[in-house]
Parts: C-alpha cells; sequence; structure tokens
C-alpha cells in the first residue's frame, strides 16, 4: 500500500517531533523573557516586546519562515565577507526551529503573562517582606504557581505549533510532508500519502491532548483539594 515509503515517513514523523520540542523550548524562553519584560517598570522592554508580538500577529508564519532562511543567509554572509569568512548556509532545521519558536514565542509571551498576573499579588508582596530578591521571588513563588493557569494557553499554541511544522517542508527541510511529497510524486497516489501524513499530525494532537489533559490535573489537585476543604 505505501511501496516501500512507511519507513521514509515514519523517520520523517521523527524529525518533525524534534523540530516541535526545539521549537517549543526556543518559544519558552522567548515567551517568558518576553512576559517579565511586559510586567516590567522599563518602558524601553514593554516596547520591544510590543512591538515584537504586534509583528508576529500580523505577518504569517510562512512568510517569516522565508524571511529568516533567506535574509537571515544574506545577514550572515554580508557580514562573513567583512570578517574573511567563508560562505555561511543556514541549515534548514535551524531556520525551522529559530522561525517556529520565534513566532510561537510572541504568542506565549501573551500566555505567560497572563498566568503570572493570575498569582495572587499579595503571595509575591509576601515573599518581598521576608527579605526576597526580584529574582527569587519569580523563581520560587511565581513561576511556580503560574504553571496551572499558563496550561490551557500553552496547551493550544503546542497544538497548533505541531501542524506548523509542516511549514518547513517549504525551505527543504526533509520531513514527513516533504518525504510524503516525494513518494507521491514516484507513486502517482497522492492521496494515500497526504491522508497518511493528515493521520499522523492527528494521532500526534491527540496524544498531546491527553498528555496536557493529565498535566492540567496534576497542577489542579491541590487547588482542588483545598476549594472542597
Amino acid at each position: 500500500m505505501l511501496h516501500g515509503y512507511g519507513p521514509a515517513i515514519l523517520g520523517g514523523m521523527q524529525l518533525s517531533l524534534q523540530l516541535a520540542v526545539c521549537s517549543l523550548a526556543v518559544a519558552c524562553v522567548l515567551g517568558l523573557a518576553g512576559a517579565v519584560a511586559k510586567l516590567s517598570h522599563s518602558r524601553i522592554a514593554r516596547g520591544v516586546v510590543g512591538t515584537y508580538t504586534t509583528l508576529i500577529r500580523g505577518v504569517p508564519e510562512l512568510l517569516l519562515m522565508l524571511m529568516i532562511f533567506y535574509g537571515g543567509q544574506m545577514v550572515l554572509n554580508s557580514a562573513g565577507q567583512k570578517l574573511g569568512w567563508d560562505y555561511i548556509e543556514v541549515p534548514a532545521f535551524a531556520a525551522g526551529v529559530l522561525t517556529i519558536g520565534f513566532v510561537f514565542g510572541a504568542y506565549l509571551t501573551e500566555t505567560f503573562r497572563g498566568a503570572i498576573l493570575a498569582v495572587p499579588r499579595g503571595q509575591m508582596e509576601a515573599a518581598q517582606s521576608v527579605g526576597m530578591s526580584g529574582w527569587q521571588v519569580l523563581t520560587r513563588v511565581t513561576l511556580p504557581q503560574m504553571v496551572r493557569h499558563a496550561i490551557p494557553g500553552f496547551s493550544n499554541n503546542w497544538l497548533v505549533m505541531i501542524k506548523a511544522t509542516a511549514l518547513v517542508s517549504i525551505i527543504g527541510l526533509d520531513d514527513m510532508v516533504s518525504r510524503a511529497g516525494l513518494a507521491s510524486a514516484a507513486t502517482r497516489e497522492p492521496l494515500t500519502f497526504y491522508v497518511l501524513i493528515a493521520l499522523i499530525y492527528l494521532a500526534l494532537t491527540g496524544i498531546s491532548i491527553l498528555a496536557l489533559r493529565w498535566l492540567e490535573k496534576r497542577y489542579s489537585v491541590g487547588v482542588r483539594k483545598a476549594e472542597l476543604s
């Protein structure tokens, strides 16, 4: 039925998962940094993050990916020529990770910002009153409690991010969408392979939903017990 292309598709699926996980790591770092900056007293920090989130909302992900992949190479090689470096080629995987992470970092900025605001202000003030520094309050009081509030928005972004990995095939990454295209061209059975890819993405999102629901329940255990008591 798959004419021997099954292992290649599975290999592409592994690459897509690696891309999604690496992109998530980049997005979480940018999202946390952006949320803290938006809640800071610095007008410059708030302005920079506000521009960043506005830019992401207004420019399509595919266009951003092409701009980073091709534009990034032009900038790097222009700087490299001045420094006497050889030609630098941005790997498609790195471009995909940076682009997807950059895009969803903006969305997670708003998610994490809302989650931080949901933490009772009094707890942070109490931590400061016992001598904790701003960094200690953030890492020991705010971040652990914000997780529960961030999970719903985080879940939505993760599910969209998984599907967004399909875009990287346009810049030459050998993911499962790209391999499905090669297989469909060789066998002249595009429907078979693209339906298979759709089912794989559906399975990945389904598993993710179950895992994230369990995580949400896990972080809500103490809260529910307190409400019941």
